[in-house]
């Protein structure tokens, strides 16, 4: 059987450091403390920071093969330790064990993908005689590492949103410092025991830094570093985005994605994904599915179906293969959105199913009828909750899941390819996903939002081009 340390380290300029265990991680199903980790103090922060600055010249200058060499040993190592990432992510995030197993294949997939990039950061010869004064000139211009790089990462997807930073970064020639979330903070620090096994690494080139949020302003402020790259909450992305000065700014924040059913839709296939869409990992992902619109002709068939789905979801103890529904990260958030859905239904909104709350554990809930205004439909609900809503007009679908501050992904089920070229056209969002859930992700995609759901797209390619400059040369052939 897996089992965790009592205690585990930080990782300071590619070395394991036990300064103290100040950071107490609990069991997110029981409550109580399952291990303790190292917490970074500003002045290790700071350490960090400087190393990365003095690592930069060489990692820069790594070939192509060492960069790859070492996401391929990364890679490995997971494929190793499989079991321990997925249970260790059961425990820490209260993740069900075989979503913590998806994850982890999504980690050894966003490595993998790094690895085959880290060979194709190509340039491109340009002409530049576009007019008599440029005869005899051409240009050539080249990818360059952007520098020393800063990465915060958040609790839902500790190691593939962890991965989706540090991944591109070898990739790409970059040193980082990586802040995991306080909450769920073990998968990065085992992807730091990883890189360190690394001796091509020069030193500096990572630190793993669980930190504190007030002690964390050197991730943001410090000029050194060349670029934030943050996955959290709006609130708190545009807010270091205010405060990040003159370096450049990755943002992948929340969403309350919609999806369309309409009437030619298969229904059993749109049923399934839908409700895993919804309440996988107890919808808490950014592109989960939360506002569901239903065209009218089918609308009393498919709520019906949908009913009856959800009320079958296993909730309980995330270690138990059978479990669909786990506890949301914490009592704070589950009685957060638990109050969220007393308001809709205070406000007029009709429970069809859950509505309860235990602890942590919040049943998988879906509403009617819920007035506009209602956090359940204008904000994120993080949770295992959805809206249903109906259309009679696919203009006005289109409409509807425009109308949200939001703008990550959206769903549609639809087997008629106009509409599906409307809504590529209409939706403002960063990604449509054809007869599946907004919720579906492949990690070589360009990934991102507009309007409050951020700035900047990954999946490794873009990332990697967020992660450099572009260098040009201009020669004259005298």
């Amino acid at each position: 059987m897996t089992k965790l340390k009592d205690t585990y380290p930080l990782y300071l300029n590619n070395k394991a450091v036990q300064p103290n265990t100040d950071l107490a991680v609990t069991d997110k199903f029981t409550g109580e403390v399952a291990f303790r980790t190292a917490l970074a103090t500003p002045d290790i922060i700071d350490e960090a920071i400087a190393g990365a600055t003095r690592a930069a010249p060489a990692m820069a200058k790594l070939a192509s093969y060492e960069r790859q060499g070492v996401l391929d040993h990364c890679v490995a190592r997971f494929r190793e330790r499989f079991d321990e990432l997925a249970y260790a992510l059961c425990v820490e995030a209260g993740k069900p064990i075989k979503d913590a197993e998806g994850e982890v294949t999504r980690l050894i997939d966003t490595f993998r993908i790094a690895s085959e990039e880290a060979t194709r950061n190509y340039g491109e010869v340009q002409p530049l005689d576009i007019s008599a004064r440029a005869k005899g000139y051409m240009g050539i211009w080249k990818r360059v590492p952007i520098g020393p790089c800063s990465f915060i990462s958040p609790f839902n997807f500790p190691l593939n949103l962890a991965a989706h930073k540090i991944a591109p970064a070898i990739a790409m020639g970059c040193p980082f410092v990586m802040k995991p979330a306080s909450m769920t903070p073990l998968g990065a620090i085992i992807m730091g025991e990883i890189l360190a096994e690394c001796d091509v690494l020069p030193e500096g080139a990572f630190s793993i830094l669980p930190a504190s949020r007030d002690g964390a302003d050197l991730f943001t402020t410090d000029d050194r570093l060349k670029l934030l790259s943050f996955t959290g909450s709006p609130d708190v992305g545009w807010a270091l985005k205010a405060k990040s000065g003159k370096k450049k700014v990755v943002l992948e924040l929340g969403g309350n994605a919609a999806v369309i059913v309409d009437h030619d839709a298969d229904l059993d296939h749109a049923l399934e994904r839908i409700i895993f869409g919804a309440f996988y990992q107890s919808g808490q992902s950014c592109i989960g599915v939360q506002r569901i619109v239903i065209h009218e002709r089918i609308y009393d068939e498919f709520r019906e179906m949908l009913v009856a789905k959800t009320k079958t979801l296993v909730a309980g103890d995330p270690k138990d293969r059978d479990t669909f529904i786990g506890p949301m990260i914490s009592e704070k958030e589950a009685k957060r959105l638990d109050g969220w859905v007393q308001s809709a239904v205070k406000a007029g909104g009709k429970l069809l199913v859950g509505g309860k709350r235990d602890g942590a554990m919040l049943e998988a809930t879906l509403l009617e009828d819920v007035p506009d205004n209602c956090d359940a439909v204008r904000e994120e609900a993080f949770g295992p909750l959805a809206i249903l809503s109906k259309f009679s007009d696919w203009d006005k679908a289109l409409a509807e899941v425009n109308d949200s501050k939001f703008g990550l992904q959206a769903g549609l089920f639809t087997r008629d390819i106009h509409k599906v070229l409307d809504a590529w056209d209409e939706l403002d969002v960063g990604g449509i996903v054809v007869n599946d859930v907004s919720s579906y992700r492949v990690d070589n995609m360009p990934y991102g939002g507009v309007k409050d759901s951020g700035l900047g797209r990954e999946g490794i390619r873009f990332a990697m081009e967020d992660m450099s400059e572009i260098r040009n040369m201009v020669i004259r052939r005298a």
